[in-house]
């Protein structure tokens, strides 16, 4: 592994941005770098906060809940800083963050940090400054979080990224683009991202995939472009990348901001993937390749049917399981005599197993019914390949 180009590093990171060359040498021979492991975590919630943190490479996921199912807040890569509330006096974190993959990190211990207030005043001064700035622009995420809007954790460095309307900056570690950016904003309707909706994810993940296999047998995609955007989709597919997809279910453009949200996450992911930066679009375009020879009216469509069989299928085996469950206590309450029931009066006597053995027998009906939707979902998905009978 070559070494690492500490001033390098500083030199791209928000703390560091406004940062001379003499500074950047006084920051540089103070750091520490500390390696992390895949799962491991850098720091914990309610911990009390020991370093200022920017990572140098890997990626990181910030997490916020304690003893319940934590929520993510967002992933962080090259440039992202973390844990700067040292330098405002903030006791400890309100968050956890773990490394999602290997992962390099700069730290300015709060040692490091009181000893450059004392012999570097202006250059700590600079620090503190930066770190106010980031705290403001995190509260405006908590405000619009709060309020129910998608917004994407800052790390207070961003990219531009440009379109027909003009350019805008898109956060550096956002794997979304300018048009899932500009749709965030025309469209804040339901307050509910497509993230909420695992399977849509999935099927987008499904489409994309099958669709670069089709181009690059085709020839209209060159092989390493085709691999980078097969492995990035099916990485969307296991469930990856699901907290990039920030536009509201409830949208103008019939699925297009759906549609654009998931060829720019896989467009940024497969520059990662072929060693490019997110937003080098020469190399990998949401459009010309990720969306290559497909529409947005035949890959919403087609995205909704397939989530709808994996959302069938997920919701069959939890229904077998509960008829299976039913027809244990019919046999379990076989011999127990009550009342029957109809119309809200006495009627024939029946044993409570019965009753259990009918709640089975229904839900049974109810299995065939989902089978046969799901049938037809699939054969108008395929159409013009012959299907076994439901």
């Amino acid at each position: 592994m070559p070494e690492l180009d500490v001033i390098a590093v500083l030199r791209e990171t928000r703390l560091c941005e406004k940062l001379d060359d003499a500074a950047l040498e006084v920051v540089a021979e103070v750091v520490e770098v500390v390696a992390y492991r895949p799962n491991q975590y850098l720091f914990h919630e309610r911990a009390p906060r020991e370093s200022v943190m920017l990572v140098a490479e890997g990626q990181v996921v910030v997490t916020h809940g304690i003893g319940q199912r934590p929520i993510t807040l967002a992933t962080l890569g090259h440039g992202a800083m973390l844990g700067e509330r040292l330098l405002l006096g903030g006791p400890v974190h309100v968050a956890s963050a773990y490394a999602q993959t290997p992962v390099t990190i700069l730290c300015l211990s709060k040692a490091v940090l009181d000893q450059l207030a004392e012999t570097h005043p202006a250059v700590h001064h600079q620090l503190v400054l930066v770190a106010s700035d980031t705290l403001a622009e995190r509260l405006d995420y908590s405000a619009a979080r709060l309020a129910g809007a998608p917004a994407t954790l800052p790390s207070g460095r961003y990219r531009d990224e440009h379109d027909l309307l003009g350019e805008r900056q898109v956060p550096a570690e956002a794997y979304y683009g300018i048009q899932t950016l500009r749709a965030l904003e025309n469209f804040p309707i339901s307050g509910t991202p497509i993230s909420a909706y695992p399977f849509l994810l999935e099927a987008l993940g499904c489409i994309k995939q099958a669709a670069a296999r089709a181009n690059s047998d085709l020839g209209l995609l060159p092989p390493d472009i085709a691999g980078a955007i097969i492995a990035a989709a099916d990485e969307v597919r296991r469930g990856q990348w699901h907290d990039q997809f920030i536009v509201d279910v409830i949208q103008g453009g019939a699925g297009t901001s759906t549609n654009m949200n998931a060829n720019e996450v896989i467009a940024n992911r497969a520059l990662e993937l072929l060693g490019h930066p997110r937003g080098a679009y020469e190399f990998v375009h949401p459009l010309n390749h990720v969306n290559l020879s497909q529409s947005t009216n035949d890959v919403y469509p087609t995205a909704i049917k397939l989530a709808l069989l994996f959302a069938i299928t997920q919701l069959l085996e939890a229904m077998d399981e509960l008829r299976a469950a039913f027809a244990g206590k019919a046999d379990e309450f076989a011999d127990v005599i009550k009342m029957g029931r109809t119309q809200l009066q006495d009627a024939v006597p029946m044993t409570l197993g019965q009753e259990f053995s009918t709640y089975g027998v229904m839900l049974g009906e109810d299995m065939d019914r989902l089978r046969e939707a799901a049938h037809l979902c699939a054969r108008s998905i395929w159409a013009r390949q012959p299907l076994a009978p439901a």
